[in-house]
């Protein structure tokens, strides 16, 4: 009975002492980490449970130090809320608390890399229960864009150590970022023939600065490979990548084969070319030598490109394209074939041909070529025939000259020789221009004759007058048709010259009949007027040579004569007009000096001002007879019409002509 009391005593006591445990006992929980950039503002919550109220809670931050210690930052109680001085953290942090969730927010503004330490949050009952947590502040910074840098250098393949490929580095990063090596694509590792050297630098700053450098034993393939790099670096929440730009390297691998063909002339090639060799080897080092080879001649290449300018036949043949590489000593050939093409100059036979009239004109024209020839004879540029032979039927002096033969080669463009032939036709001379001229010329002038002959041989030119006197040649040539010659004559009156030709197959001769014009004036001019009635106007022209006109009116005559106008005034009427106009009968030839043209024009004006001046007295009574008084020193007529008659030196007819110059009816001459 007492142990089962004692052990129910017990039993309640426990019960008793467990039940003011767990009033009295505060629970804290915190995430484990937070992370933020570098500059940022970090949140850390503290989430806390108890039974007393906030005021009866005690609530403290600490960090922890590298040496393991705590340091105090903030402190709070039911009275007091404290930040510690002279601690990293006294003018960044801030706290807040809810009571009604159980949050306490440590904020830490401007986060740096120096605050990357673990936070403690401690919260403490009055009854002496006390909890705490614990979060790790982690600070991040985002490294700047790496770079790469491949060797300058070029590689060679046969290298026993590893060769150096390139370098790749990333700057100011935190954590410390990493680098990857990547060739086409696939990452490299570590091997025996791979090597891969990472360094890393820590800034004043604090941020991390990694290098690398990638060595491998290169191979012929990595010609063409791509090296890069693939740098991964850490950021709140997770990881992220970036890439360097691609590089190549230089691989120097030796010739396993050598290649040799003619770059230029594409096609047929012909003498006078010039042709472009390339030679080529499949490797690529820049040990190796190269020798063009042909015959006994030597060519060395300072490219893979050689030239040969101005090709001729003696240079077909085989071409050799030696590779020597200086290091191992190695040869290598390759060859090719070239042959030039050739046309030889064309060649006429004969070169030179003389033929009689109406003969038959043959030649021939060859030229040794290579390839196919073309042949065509061509005179004065119109093509004549085609083929080797030439053959004209019946020659004439239109025959004569230089022919052209063109051989060309059609499969080649440019290629082509020519050769000519001179034909003379064989005869007597004969005239190209008119053989009779009639010429009119002036007087004292200087007239240049010409005469164009052909024959063969050339003929001789002399020149003669009708009376045999021999002219002086002014300038004689020798043309392809024949021969041109010309001689100046000053002409002082009629003359015939001839333009005499001859050659041992015969003569001939070409006359020039010139006719000397003399020039001439008129003489002076004197108009003879008397008793003009009142409304008499009498008019005279140049058309009216030859001419009398006589009866017109009573008492009233003019007389006008070649060789002068007489003119006799008296007793005008108030209304008379008088004018008289004078051009030489004398007809002038077309070819006359434009001399004689002017002085008639002259007179003509003269004499029309000379009328306008005697009607001008007239109106104004200078002349006797203005008062309307007649002249009775003439036989007064019977009518108020006057009568003209015109006289020349000729004695023809008469033509009579009225008052207002219609010619009159029989009955009245």
């Amino acid at each position: 009975m007492d142990a089962r009391l004692s052990a129910s005593l017990l039993a309640g006591l426990v019960l008793l002492l467990h039940g003011f445990t767990a009033w009295a006992i505060v629970e804290v929980s915190m995430e484990d980490r937070v992370e933020v950039f570098k500059g940022d503002t970090a949140q850390m919550t503290c989430m806390f449970t108890s039974d007393d109220g906030i005021g009866a809670l005690t609530i403290q931050w600490f960090y922890v130090l590298r040496t393991g210690e705590k340091q105090k930052i903030y402190y709070q109680d039911a009275t007091m809320q404290v930040v510690d001085r002279a601690t990293p953290f006294t003018d960044r942090i801030m706290v807040n608390v809810t009571a009604a969730t159980g949050e306490v927010v440590l904020t830490i503004t401007d986060v740096q890399l120096k605050d990357q330490l673990e936070f403690i949050c401690l919260v403490k009952s009055l009854t002496d229960g006390v909890s705490e947590g614990r979060t790790k502040l982690l600070v991040f910074e985002r490294p700047d864009f790496p770079t790469i840098e491949g060797v300058q250098t070029g590689i060679y393949v046969h290298e026993e150590m590893l060769s150096k490929i390139g370098s790749c580095e990333v700057k100011n990063g935190f954590p410390k970022p990493n680098i990857t090596w990547y060739r086409n694509n696939a990452p490299l590792r570590a091997s025996d023939v791979v090597k891969v050297m990472p360094s890393t630098t820590t800034e004043s700053s604090g941020l991390f600065s990694v290098r690398s450098e990638l060595s491998l034993k290169v191979m012929k393939e990595d010609k063409d490979a791509q090296f890069y790099c693939e740098v991964t670096y850490l950021v709140p929440g997770g990881t992220r990548m970036t890439e360097t730009g691609r590089i190549n390297i230089t691989v120097y691998y030796p010739s396993t084969a050598v290649h040799v063909w003619v770059e230029s002339p594409k096609g047929k090639i012909k003498e006078g070319d010039s042709i472009m060799f390339n030679c080529h080897g499949n490797g690529n080092t820049p040990s190796s030598v190269y020798v063009i080879r042909h015959k006994d001649n030597e060519y060395a290449l300072e490219s893979n490109m050689f030239v040969l300018e101005n090709v001729t036949r003696l240079q077909s043949g085989h071409y050799e394209c030696i590779s020597m590489d200086m290091e191992t000593y190695e040869e290598l050939t390759g060859n090719t074939t070239v042959f030039v093409n050739y046309l030889d100059r064309a060649v006429v036979m004969p070169t030179v041909m003389e033929v009689a009239q109406g003969e038959k004109l043959t030649a021939t024209c060859n030229a040794l070529s290579s390839l196919q020839t073309h042949t065509a004879w061509f005179k004065e540029n119109r093509k004549l025939s085609v083929g080797h032979t030439l053959m004209v039927e019946g020659a004439t002096f239109d025959t004569a000259g230089i022919y052209r033969c063109v051989v060309t080669v059609p499969e080649i463009d440019g290629m082509e020789t020519m050769a000519t032939l001179r034909v003379n036709v064989k005869g007597a001379p004969e005239f190209m221009n008119p053989k009779h001229r009639v010429m009119e010329e002036s007087v004292a002038t200087t007239v240049d004759l010409s005469c164009h002959v052909r024959g063969f041989p050339a003929p001789s030119v002399i020149w003669t007058t009708s009376d045999g006197k021999v002219l002086k040649t002014t300038s004689q040539t020798e043309r392809e048709d024949g021969v041109h010659s010309m001689v100046s004559v000053e002409v002082t009156s009629d003359l015939t010259a001839f333009c005499n030709a001859s050659n041992e197959y015969g003569a001939d001769a070409a006359s020039f009949d010139i006719k000397a014009i003399v020039s001439t004036t008129a003489a002076a001019t004197t108009i003879s007027t008397s008793t003009l009635s009142s409304s008499t106007v009498v008019r005279t022209t140049a058309a009216a040579t030859n001419t009398r006109i006589s009866t017109l009116s009573a008492s009233t005559v003019v007389r006008t004569t070649a060789a002068a106008i007489n003119t006799r005034t008296s007793t005008l009427s108030a209304s008379t007009v008088e004018a008289a106009t004078y051009i030489p009968t004398k007809k002038i030839r077309k070819e006359g000096s434009g001399v004689i043209i002017a002085v008639i024009i002259i007179c003509i004006l003269l004499l029309a001002i000379l009328g306008s001046v005697l009607y001008f007295l007239y109106k104004k009574g200078k002349i006797c007879g203005r008062s309307g008084k007649r002249d009775l020193t003439k036989e007064k007529s019977s009518k108020d019409n006057i009568v003209v008659e015109m006289k020349s030196d000729n004695t023809e007819d008469a033509v009579l002509l009225g008052v207002n110059g219609e010619k009159l009816p029989p009955s009245n001459q």
